[in-house]
């Protein structure tokens, strides 16, 4: 690993973008505190994204609309709207690319830039451009904050420590400078369970963090990544490691109505289908079925050994397993308050020929196998969901399968 003598990436993170893209959106969100919620019911419990003005009166994303509602009376709720973040982040990406290349697209609302020579030297030129473009293109209310730094994690760090519309420089051979101003709780990669474990080694402090040595942060983390996060933190130029894909998975809160056990597997039905589709436009299949109910008053899981799949057929019959299995364990008057799918234990398509030699029903396999690229072909055509393999229930609210992702830049493909 080398120390590099200037800035190597620009890290541009949208403030708060979902939010900020409503009041965009919408003349009439200008200026006034936005809060999105999840879905459209009578009564939404919490908020999912705020805007920057709400912000400044003290309301928080995934705060109660109730405490909310207390510290901002003015507050204005809006659903969210998943297509519409997606479109946004599409032409923020093009506006971007018009001034510096876009190395990776960390998240919907966060992407690292790898300078070139000259905007090495002018970082604050690159960002005021970015910045400008942005403004004249898309409008005044969805700004960013951007972060220069030696590596990704330092970039990242300095992009959130003037927000909101913040430009902030990490220079290698100054550091650790305004580091020394953070907590242990502002540093990527230390969360609860991690500070904790930092505590008992005696690190309490970024400073403490900093004059830590590598060794002893490989012996805190347990693996490498702990020598790898010291070396990030201190201006070495550390290039993430490649990660590979564990699931397939969606979530949903069930509104009041829709929190019996005929209603929730609807919707159980709905997400599994969706979550197949993924599979198959991804090219993997999976090996386990996973399923999680969260009750008014308690918990239920139940996982499904699969055949390598990743046709609807099988997800179903999966999903009807593990369904009758929680309905024999948990009383009738029982409500699902949350529910979420999951496909795991994966395998590229190009590992399945392993699998389909041991298959017990090859041939009904293939079978179910083209019935599922057919169907998805014509979908495909015409761009929403004109066919499907049995009844296909979306819960009420919208979006089912297409929701807010802070992690993942969903497809458009997710909202048909």
């Amino acid at each position: 690993m080398n120390l590099p003598e200037t800035y190597q990436v620009a890290y541009i993170d949208f403030d708060s973008f979902f939010a900020s893209v409503e009041e965009q959106e919408d003349p009439k969100l200008h200026g006034k505190p936005v809060g999105v919620v999840p879905i459209e019911y009578d009564k939404p419990t919490s908020l999912i994204a705020v805007n920057k003005v709400a912000k400044q009166k003290g309301v928080r994303g995934l705060m109660s609309v109730r405490e909310a509602k207390k510290r901002c009376p003015s507050l204005v709720l809006v659903s969210q709207k998943p297509h519409l973040y997606e479109k946004y982040h599409q032409e923020l990406l093009a506006l971007i690319e018009q001034e510096v290349p876009i190395e990776t697209v960390c998240s919907i609302d966060e992407v690292s830039c790898r300078l070139d020579s000259a905007d090495k030297k002018a970082p604050k030129q690159l960002a005021n451009r970015i910045k400008n473009r942005i403004r004249d293109k898309i409008g005044p209310y969805v700004t960013c904050s951007i972060g220069f730094a030696s590596n990704n994690q330092l970039a990242k760090i300095a992009s959130e420590m003037d927000k909101p519309d913040g430009i902030t420089l990490l220079h290698p051979q100054k550091l650790p400078g305004r580091l020394l101003d953070l907590t242990l709780d502002d540093i990527p990669g230390v969360g609860r369970n991690m500070r904790t474990r930092l505590n008992l080694a005696g690190i309490g402090s970024v400073a403490d963090l900093w004059n830590s040595q590598p060794k002893q942060l490989r012996k805190v983390w347990g693996n490498v990544n702990g020598e790898r996060f010291w070396y990030a933190l201190h201006g070495y130029e550390v290039r993430a490691q490649s990660t590979k894909r564990s699931m397939f998975g969606h979530g949903r809160v069930l509104p009041p109505d829709w929190r019996d056990f005929d209603h929730a597997f609807e919707c159980a039905r709905f997400l599994t289908t969706k979550a197949a589709w993924r599979l198959r436009r991804s090219g993997f299949l999976a090996k386990r079925y996973n399923l999680w109910l969260r009750l008014m008053d308690g918990r239920w899981a139940g996982e499904f050994p699969l055949d390598a799949i990743n046709d609807n057929q099988a997800a179903i019959a999966a999903l009807q397993a593990l369904w009758f299995q929680a309905r024999k364990d948990l009383p009738s008057s029982s409500e699902v308050k949350h529910l979420h799918v999951a496909f795991s234990s994966l395998v590229s398509m190009s590992e399945d020929d392993q699998y389909t030699m041991i298959a017990p029903d090859q041939e009904r396999k293939k079978r179910w196998n083209n019935a599922c690229a057919a169907l998805d072909d014509l979908n495909r055509r015409y761009s929403k969901t004109i066919i499907s393999m049995g009844p296909l229930t979306p819960p009420p609210g919208g979006y089912a399968g297409g929701k807010i992702a802070f992690s993942r830049v969903p497809d458009m493909e997710d909202f048909w």
